[in-house]
């Protein structure tokens, strides 16, 4: 097949059309968003979720009917979805099911360094590491055949450099002869109550060692013959960091981290003078090799925060903990000109307001010069956050806060914020404000309930945040353009903070943005 120069989440995409994935499902979250954006423009079937635990457990039904499906998340994504992955490495799957989690080392666009390859350990789940796009493509087809012949989840682990870095791949015939769908009964497997899970687990344990075995024999894992000076142990893209920081070393880099070749791994640490172990973020394979009796070297602590890159590794190689080089400050980020946001968080920083903020765009009014948000932690905190604040804090203080939440996040993680707001209601009330962009702006013009629109920018039905509110029982609730009712939007805003009421403020104005791409109007004009 001809050759094609492809971004990871590009070949990713591509991977799961060839692999005869039936459907994806996942929330926008950079680096993995375009990954889904790509598969449905390749015609694939494809959809956003409100959340990531909701598309895991939509791929999850998929893999339930006996065939090939897939969610796509970043690393703190996972976080959310993983309830039902823990449970699904017990119950298995029928088709096929792979997790395709993007971490984000080094903190480009993300609230914490976390390394998938622990949860992986955790829940028991194989998972596979690509360096390049030709390996993102390749895992991705063997992630399904993986998960298909042991009945396992699995998941495929990207991180930032290899999602947005493009490389030559040569793409192989898409898999054929797939199953159909059809679901078959089978009780003591779909429905994990405790006299299931037990054997499930057990059942879980032998598939991993089946699978443990077949990764010294079979996996994804490369040998490269060098000096027997020097052995590197690395996967994922701190290959190709220890590649050009290292030419002439002995390599072996491990494609499936869980469970590792350990066998093969401790051979080839035996056959070299000196091991040592570079991977991003966290040392999980340097304390598993140590921890089975492995003479390895790893990096010292100050290279598990940030990229790795291939002055980085050639520090790690020489021994060279001085400190690094500060890297120039770049300007800060900052709302778009003319962004409707500006002015709610402007009227807040008037009102001298204490701001439990929430993921996405709008977070930047944290920054110079606004500086306008108090607390963001994850995805719906605003309302839990603000909601405690209140009950504690004296009462003029608690007057003054006030939970801040856009349009997707409320449809990702608020609603149950919404509901313990009307439900432990604080002594002074409570004061919410969701702002409504049409749009999930910060990853990339997503679409979500919210819009009205499908991930293929089709119309279906869409989720009315003023009806929602009003049927939670909050008694005071309006919507507001920032920009056409700015008064009445002060207006309502002072009330509401005086009332010591429970009261819900809709902020509508579409992302400037996402009117020049799409078009988009006002969610309240479309039918």
């Amino acid at each position: 097949m001809e050759r094609k120069f492809l971004m990871g989440n590009e070949a990713v995409a591509l991977g799961a059309l060839h692999a005869g994935a039936a459907r994806g499902a996942g929330y926008p979250g950079t680096p993995s968003s375009e990954i889904l954006d790509v598969f449905n423009k390749l015609g694939g079937s494809a959809e956003w979720s409100p959340n990531e635990k909701v598309a895991a457990e939509v791929a999850l039904g998929v893999s339930f009917a006996g065939v090939r499906a897939f969610t796509t998340m970043k690393h703190v994504g996972l976080n959310v979805a993983s309830d039902v992955l823990f449970t699904a490495a017990y119950s298995g799957v029928d088709g096929a099911l792979v997790f395709i989690v993007a971490d984000d080392p080094g903190l480009a666009s993300s609230q914490n360094e976390q390394d998938t390859r622990r949860y992986a350990v955790a829940a028991g789940v194989p998972l596979l590491e690509p360096s390049d796009s030709q390996e993102a493509y390749e895992f991705t087809r063997l992630a399904f055949e993986v998960s298909e012949r042991w009945k396992i989840p699995v998941i495929l682990k990207l991180t930032t450099r290899v999602c947005h870095s493009g490389t030559i791949v040569t793409p192989r015939p898409a898999d054929t002869g797939l199953a159909t769908a059809h679901f078959e009964r089978n009780i003591p497997y779909h429905v994990m109550v405790p006299g299931h899970a037990r054997p499930a687990h057990r059942r879980l344990r032998q598939k991993l060692a089946e699978i443990a075995e077949w990764n010294e024999t079979e996996g994804p894992n490369q040998k490269v013959e060098g000096s027997e000076e020097l052995g590197i142990l690395v996967s994922g893209v701190a290959y190709q960091h220890a590649r050009e920081a290292g030419p002439d070393a002995s390599f072996f880099k491990a494609g499936m981290s869980y469970p590792l070749p350990m066998r093969s791994m401790l051979e080839f640490a035996a056959s070299v003078k000196r091991a040592v172990v570079i991977e991003e973020n966290d040392p999980y394979m340097a304390d598993a090799l140590r921890a089975a009796g492995g003479i390895i070297e790893s990096a010292p602590e100050m290279y598990r925060f940030g990229e790795l890159d291939v002055g980085r590794v050639k520090r790690i190689l020489a021994h060279d903990t001085s400190p690094e080089a500060v890297p120039p400050r770049g300007k800060p980020p900052q709302l778009c000109a003319g962004c409707p946001h500006t002015i709610t968080f402007e009227l807040l920083k008037k009102h001298n307001c204490i701001v439990a903020g929430d993921i996405g765009c709008y977070t930047l009014a944290a920054l110079l010069p606004l500086a306008a948000m108090d607390t963001q932690i994850c995805m719906g905190a605003s309302l839990g956050v603000g909601i405690g604040l209140r009950h504690v804090l004296p009462r003029d203080e608690a007057k003054r806060v006030v939970s801040v939440i856009g349009d997707s996040t409320f449809v990702h993680s608020g609603l149950t914020g919404l509901a313990e707001m009307t439900y432990n209601v604080p002594p002074t009330g409570h004061v919410l404000l969701i702002l409504d962009n049409s749009t999930t702006a910060m990853t990339g013009q997503q679409e979500h309930p919210g819009t009205g629109r499908l991930l293929d920018q089709s119309p279906t039905n869409r989720l009315d945040y003023e009806k929602v509110v009003r049927a939670m029982n909050v008694p005071n609730v309006g919507t507001f353009d920032p920009i056409k009712q700015p008064a009445e939007f002060e207006a309502a805003l002072v009330e509401a903070l005086e009332k010591e009421e429970l009261t819900v403020l809709i902020v509508r104005r579409p992302c400037i943005l996402a009117v020049a791409r799409k078009g988009v109007k006002p969610a309240s004009t479309q039918g």
